[in-house]
């Protein structure tokens, strides 16, 4: 009886012990069980910040918890980044951005606040290409006009600041042709399509819903997309590869990224919820408005594309000289 009891003992106290040593992640919350809060690593108004909250607005109401959209611009993106960077690695703290901040900016500035490798891909939901405006006072009207007036005189672009897809460009636009070019940086695409439409700035290349409008009032004299397709907004304009430059050619992805150490539970439902979001008629009409095209890609696919990116932008980086000036 004695043994017995000892062994019924020792049995209650083993499941006692395992009961207590069961992981803590049994009893969590299914995710999202709070707010979370998108970072938005640029300024309000620019295509990442309307698309971060077109999409928020749908988690709240797909997901039953609030989505809040915080813009934290400042150093090309990385302010931001390292916001999330250092956050908890829990899903409620998101960086909504463009690809720059991790296949530009590291070969850009010295130091970074952050590795790549602090970070992992949620999703890559959509690309874009860049517009080519000019102030029309520049007397400039077509490409060939660009490659003339550009020879005799620096010409002075703007872009949203150090890094970004604009600054790029216009540093590849003056090795790969003979326009010489001064790169002017902005905090932000609209005041750096304000810089254009006002004639602080001769011109710019950037994003194209930001330049349209104005495009379209006759008020900046736009030359070509940097798009390997033609724009859905203005597709009257050429392509810089159907001008022979297919150097030219760039794409800005828009990107959600988490800390690297996030659940892989919590990131598969961000980006199950993100591309469902997606695919809704009011938001492929915003994407459309957007000039934006349509990506869904994940996982290591997601990865390996920002990867190849970083590689070509980096041998960019070199080969002009670029700086975070």
């Amino acid at each position: 009886m004695n043994r017995f009891r000892r062994t019924t003992l020792a049995t209650l106290t083993a499941s006692l012990a395992l009961t207590l040593l069961a992981p803590q992640t049994l009893a969590q919350p299914a995710y999202p069980a709070q707010p979370v809060t998108f970072v938005n690593n640029f300024p309000p108004g620019g295509p990442s910040d309307i698309l971060a909250r077109s999409v928020a607005a749908v988690l709240q109401e797909t997901l039953k918890q609030p989505f809040v959209v915080e813009n934290k611009a400042g150093a090309a993106g990385n302010l931001g980044a390292t916001t999330v960077a250092k956050a908890p690695a829990d899903g409620y703290t998101v960086l909504f951005g463009i690809d720059t901040v991790f296949t530009v900016n590291p070969h850009l500035y010295p130091t970074m606040p952050f590795k790549s490798t602090d970070f992992k891909p949620v999703v890559i939901m959509a690309s874009s290409g860049l517009l080519l405006g000019v102030n029309p006072r520049t007397g400039i009207k077509t490409f060939g006009d660009l490659l003339s007036q550009g020879r005799t005189k620096t010409l002075n672009f703007s872009s949203a600041g150090n890094g970004s897809p604009g600054h790029l460009a216009a540093a590849q636009l003056g090795t790969s042709t003979p326009v010489k070019t001064s790169h002017i940086p902005y905090r932000g695409n609209t005041p750096a399509v304000t810089a254009v439409l006002s004639g602080e700035v001769d011109g710019g290349i950037l994003a194209t819903p930001g330049m349209l409008p104005h495009v379209q009032a006759g008020k900046i004299t736009a030359l070509a997309v940097t798009s390997a397709q033609r724009s859905r907004l203005a597709p009257q304009l050429p392509t810089v590869g159907e001008l022979g430059l297919k150097t030219l050619e760039q794409e800005v992805l828009y990107v959600v990224m988490v800390p690297a150490a996030t659940p892989d539970a919590v990131v598969q439902t961000l980006a199950t919820s993100i591309n469902a979001a997606l695919k809704r008629p009011e938001l492929q009409a915003r994407m459309n408005s957007l000039d934006l095209f349509y990506e869904g890609t994940t996982g290591a696919a997601a990865a390996q594309r920002l990867a190849s990116m970083s590689a070509r932008y980096g041998q960019i980086v070199r080969n002009t000289g670029m700086q975070a000036n």
